[in-house]
């Protein structure tokens, strides 16, 4: 029989795991203890959920899984940093929602097949990567870690991974593209100038870049309650990184030499009328990013897309309340396979590569495990997070009896609780 205190206590410390807030000021263990409460939980129920995300690695090769940089890195960014990169928005329940959707997919695998000859490799726009993981586009990778966006470019460079550079970028296109070996893909955070606007495309695709992402999930901004309450309170020390303080005075190589006096960042009267004056000037393939309903999807085909990358930001921008792996069917379904279709947010194991492949997406993308890498080592740290969720996928591919990406289909996952 069911013992409903520990059942409740067990869901009460799997909600503190896996809370931002919980994360940036010490984890589960520091949380409870501050509060008198360690003594109270049964440790073998603690360790089992605690488990991927209590431990500290002191090399990269000793981490098991991903969640084993995110301790080791806290430890080394700055708090406000962190905190930053740690929270979502309001309430946190679309961060929590991104983690929890993957839970309600159930793998369906097939048996007695080769598991010998798997094949991660896929196919972009003419190139081939080793595995259809990216690199998500998260702003100012600087503040993690000195080499930022460099260090991440070797390793995906290293690990045969797409790169996705953000217009917030605290290193230039061109010196990533130099570490990288290639082009990125770049995402874009549209100026409300269009001649701003223009001017860092004509910049980006001077740089080689043929493939971008316009952003149109964060155009009014967010309340970060979760940041703010978990910052430090004497802002001083942010004027080391922000002159004038964290929210200001940040430098953004990717608009030197444009004037940006009076201009927004990003333009929140941006409309369709607006991407198709876009798609009329950038000549490469045009992906949208932060779309998550069919009637969008569809838009964005009629508009003459190149694809789309489901997204909400991280849990970082509309409060939804809504994970990315559930809005994903019904675009994909609304594409029709039209134009390829990705995916980020909350992807964290092998596994939920393998679900959002089955569920339609040409290409998963890994935001928050990249930054705790890269926080934690450097260059190295990256690399062993992508060499960590590649394996991963591998391994999965063969036990489900998938030799090749395109194997995987809908028919290897349930989603019984979902009612679309």
């Amino acid at each position: 029989m069911t013992n409903p205190d520990g059942l409740a206590r067990r869901q009460f410390l799997r909600f503190l795991a896996a809370s931002p807030y919980v994360a940036a000021v010490g984890g589960v263990a520091a949380f409870l203890q501050d509060r008198g409460l360690a003594q109270e939980i049964h440790q073998s129920a603690f360790a089992q959920i605690t488990r991927d995300r209590m431990s500290i690695v002191e090399r990269p090769a000793d981490a098991l899984t991903v969640f084993d940089f995110e301790e080791t890195a806290r430890r080394k960014v700055m708090a406000g940093h962190w905190s930053y990169m740690a929270s979502g928005v309001d309430d946190d329940a679309t961060l929590l929602a991104n983690r929890e959707g993957f839970k309600q997919v159930q793998l369906r695998p097939r048996r007695l097949r080769d598991a010998t000859k798997v094949d991660m490799l896929v196919q972009w726009f003419g190139t081939t990567y080793d595995s259809p993981i990216f690199t998500c586009p998260t702003g100012s990778q600087r503040s993690f870690h000195n080499d930022g966006e460099v260090a991440v470019a070797r390793a995906a460079r290293a690990r045969g991974t797409m790169q996705m550079l953000s217009t917030a970028t605290s290193t230039a296109v061109e010196e990533v593209n130099a570490a990288l070996g290639r082009p990125v893909w770049q995402q874009l955070y549209a100026p409300s100038s269009w001649t701003a606007c223009a001017q860092l495309l004509k910049r980006v695709e001077a740089s080689g870049v043929t493939v971008i992402a316009l952003t149109v999930d964060n155009t009014t901004g967010r309340f970060s309650e979760t940041y703010l309450r978990t910052r430090p309170k004497d802002l001083k020390q942010c004027e080391a990184c922000h002159e004038g303080g964290p929210d200001v005075g940040r430098h953004r190589p990717m608009l030197d030499g444009i004037d940006m006096k009076g201009v927004r960042f990003t333009d929140p009267a941006m409309d369709w009328t607006f991407v198709d004056r876009l798609r009329g000037f950038w000549k490469g393939k045009f992906f949208v990013k932060g779309i998550d309903t069919r009637e969008d999807a569809r838009l964005a085909v009629d508009h003459g897309l190149d694809g789309i990358l489901v997204s909400n930001h991280g849990g970082r921008s509309t409060e939804t309340g809504r994970g990315t792996i559930e809005a994903l069917p019904e675009v994909v379904a609304e594409v029709g396979g039209r134009i390829p279709v990705f995916l980020d947010g909350g992807v964290r194991r092998g596994t939920d590569v393998f679900k959002a492949l089955a569920l339609g997406a040409s290409g998963v993308g890994i935001g928050r495990p990249m930054l705790w890498g890269l926080g934690a080592f450097g260059q190295a740290g990256v690399e062993r997070v992508l060499e960590i969720l590649q394996g991963e996928l591998k391994l999965v591919m063969g036990n489900c009896g998938t030799q090749k990406i395109a194997d995987i289909s809908r028919a290897y996952v349930a989603t019984p609780t979902w009612k679309n």
